[in-house]
């Protein structure tokens, strides 16, 4: 089993239009947040984004770090720091480092907010994207910044009819759609990293053939996990089916007459993963 077999069906009309969509949207604002996926932060970075974006402000925010492996972000957090990006870590759920999110926008969008003084425009909010892969937590996290006692801002002139913008913070105004990046399935790892966290629809990949290479992972980099989680013990001699065999006999995942249902087997392995009840992985090696 390799994940250089594993493939996609991509569609680039989905790109494209969406591609268009962004440089619509990328000129209504003056910073750009870029959520990625604590578990994928390379496999959710989409590089079409830097060609987008030119020399506009970017700030970075590395959502769901409460599902990833907590010392492999720390070593993403850094990395992404030494490169020069601003970047924070945000819990959408639960809205830690939200704050520290805004302070990094505000700082970011200093070099804007001095340009528009030095024209003599006083009070102009600064606007705000957010963007990122399909199933990021950019809804949640636009939801969370508006909250209850926060208010819509009246439609500007020169800005696309129907697009609102929402206060919030002080002189800071988000567009209140999140910006939605379809990646490239050029990289065969990307598009399993992407088909594990649920980035991508499962209409469009063999998930059996996932949830197996996800197994295999999870032997090599997590076995003790499996181990705890379902209670079973792994030799070194076994493959990817005998763990799933083990899991099925742990589980009693049975069908009548007492054959196994590998097919439920498959399903609660990928729950498991995806909700983080199997333990906190990350997929992608900084």
């Amino acid at each position: 089993m390799n994940i250089k077999d594993f493939k996609i069906q991509w569609f680039p009309g989905h790109m494209t239009k969406a591609k268009r969509m962004m440089e619509s949207q990328l000129k209504l604002v003056d910073v750009v947040v870029e959520m990625l996926d604590a578990r994928i932060p390379r496999s959710s970075t989409n590089p079409m984004l830097k060609d987008l974006l030119g020399v506009k402000p970017k700030v970075i925010a590395i959502n769901k770090t409460d599902m990833a492996d907590s010392s492999k972000t720390e070593l993403w957090f850094n990395k992404i720091k030494n490169s020069g990006h601003p970047v924070c870590k945000v819990d959408c759920s639960t809205g830690k480092g939200v704050k520290q999110m805004i302070a990094a926008i505000e700082l970011a969008a200093k070099p804007v907010s001095d340009k528009w003084i030095k024209k003599g425009v006083k009070n102009r909010p600064v606007r705000v994207m957010i963007v990122g892969i399909p199933n990021v937590g950019k809804s949640t996290l636009i939801n969370r910044l508006v909250g209850k006692n926060k208010v819509v801002a009246a439609d500007k002139p020169g800005v696309t009819r129907g697009q609102q913008w929402i206060t919030i913070a002080k002189g800071l105004e988000l567009l209140d759609t999140p910006g939605v990046l379809w990646p490239k399935f050029e990289d065969p790892y990307v598009g399993f990293a992407l088909a594990a966290t649920g980035a991508i629809k499962e209409d469009i990949f063999d998930w059996e053939q996932m949830v197996e290479l996800l197994i295999a992972f999870l032997i090599e980099k997590y076995p003790s996990d499996l181990q705890t989680k379902y209670n079973i013990d792994l030799e070194t001699s076994d493959n990817v089916g005998a763990v799933l065999t083990k899991i099925a006999v742990s589980r009693g995942c049975l069908k009548a007459g007492g054959r196994l249902d590998m097919d439920k087997v498959y399903q609660l392995v990928l729950r498991d993963f995806r909700t983080g009840r199997l333990g906190r992985f990350t997929l992608d090696e900084p």
